[in-house]
C-alpha cells in the first residue's frame, strides 16, 4: 500500500483528528521560556513541558503497542520513577527540544499508520487493574485513545497556562 493510499479515508481522518489535538496542545505553549514551561502552577507535578514529555512517551508507547502488542506497555516498580519523571522537565531539557521530540513522534505515528495492512488488527491489552481481562484493542481503537489522551492533556495545558500567565489557547 502506498502512502497516498494509506492516508485517505479513515486513516486520514484519524491522523487529522490527532494532528488537531496536537495543534491545540502545542499552541498552548506558544511564546514560553524554558523556565515557564518547567513551572508548576498547581499542587500536582504537572508542568507544561512535562505534559509534552508525557504525551510524546504515551503516543510512542501506544503506537509501539499496535506493532508488537502488550510488551510495549510493560513496566514494573523499578520503572515507576522513569514514568513519573516524564511529567517534569529535567535540568538541561528545553521546551524546543521537547517539542521537537513530539514532532518526531507525530511523524513516527503517521509512518506506522500508513504502513498498516488495516486498522482492524488487534492486540491483547496488558494485564492491569484498569483493563478488563481478555480485552483486545484494534489499531483504530488505539488511535482513538491517543486522540482522547492528547485532547485531555491539551485541556490540562490550557488550565496550567492560564494559571501561569493568563494566556489561553482559544482566547
Amino acid at each position: 500500500m502506498s502512502d497516498a493510499q494509506a492516508l485517505t479515508g479513515e486513516r486520514a481522518d484519524l491522523l487529522e483528528s490527532l494532528a488537531r489535538t496536537r495543534y491545540f496542545l502545542r499552541h498552548t505553549l506558544r511564546d514560553l521560556t524554558d523556565e515557564q514551561a518547567a513551572q508548576r502552577t498547581a499542587a500536582s507535578e504537572l508542568c507544561l513541558g512535562g505534559l509534552i514529555k508525557h504525551v510524546t512517551l504515551t503516543e510512542r508507547q501506544w503506537i509501539r503497542f499496535i506493532q508488537v502488542g502488550p510488551s510495549a506497555m510493560a513496566w514494573d516498580q523499578s520503572s515507576a520513577g522513569d514514568w513519573l519523571s516524564a511529567f517534569q522537565m529535567q535540568p538541561g531539557e528545553t521546551l524546543a527540544g521537547l517539542l521537537d521530540e513530539y514532532a518526531k513522534a507525530a511523524d513516527e505515528t503517521a509512518a506506522v499508520v500508513a504502513g498498516l495492512a488495516g486498522l482492524d488488527a488487534a492486540q491483547p491489552l496488558p494485564e492491569a487493574p484498569w483493563f478488563p481481562p481478555g480485552t483486545r484493542w484494534s489499531a483504530r481503537r488505539v488511535l482513538l485513545h491517543v486522540i482522547a489522551e492528547t485532547a485531555q492533556h491539551a485541556g490540562h495545558a490550557d488550565i496550567i497556562r492560564e494559571s501561569l500567565d493568563g494566556a489561553r489557547s482559544m482566547g
